[in-house]
């Protein structure tokens, strides 16, 4: 079976066409380079210290990249929800061991690309070149403000600046998972939820 008789044909499809235009012959040559996967709720796709051979891209589902301190406190570096990819791009760049765990928190389908799949499937559709440079532009963006936002913005201005950013992912996370994200504790993170709402 060809992956474009399968379901998630059509999103792979648009998400590639958001940046770069494909004839069918073009979209049949790329996408059997993408292996559809399920992913339970709590099921890890990469743990800490493992080989990382792959990135994924989120068709259903929500996940979290994070890591742990000596000290084994959790900091979460990223959620990644429907049309975002996740990886721990470091280890994945040199198809070596990581520090980055990424798990599923909903039951999740993902288009995972190894990254020899993706080198060979870059050569048969140069196009594609494009497409994987405009995402990690903009992926280093989006990075280079979020560290920006920590360095300078207050606990307040840094939970403000994320729910206008990202609304649903208040319905979808708990608040100790926000804290983590944002570096608060618990506790600080409730007490700014109460001052915004008094």
């Amino acid at each position: 079976m060809y992956f474009y008789e399968m379901e998630y044909a059509s999103f792979l499809r648009q998400h590639i066409e958001e940046i770069v235009r494909l004839t069918d012959d073009e979209f049949e040559m790329i996408s059997g380079y993408f292996v559809p996967r399920k992913v339970s709720r709590k099921e890890y796709l990469i743990k800490g210290g493992q080989i990382v051979t792959s990135e994924f891209l989120v068709v259903e589902g929500l996940l979290k990249a994070f890591m742990f301190d000596d000290s084994g406190k959790e900091h979460i570096i990223q959620f990644a929800m429907e049309n975002w990819w996740v990886s721990d791009y470091p280890a994945f760049s040199k198809q070596e061991s990581g520090e980055i765990c990424v798990q599923a928190l909903e039951t999740c389908i993902v288009l995972e690309l190894p990254l020899e799949h993706k080198k060979k499937m870059c050569e048969e559709v140069p196009k594609m070149y494009q497409f994987h440079a405009q995402k990690a532009f903009s992926g280093y963006v989006a990075l280079q403000k979020r560290v920006l936002s920590m360095l300078k913005n207050s606990a307040k201005e840094k939970y403000e600046l994320l729910l206008s950013q990202y609304p649903q992912l208040f319905q979808r996370v708990s608040k100790t998972m926000i804290a983590h994200y944002l570096g608060l504790s618990r506790e600080t993170l409730s007490r700014l939820v109460k001052e915004i709402k008094a």
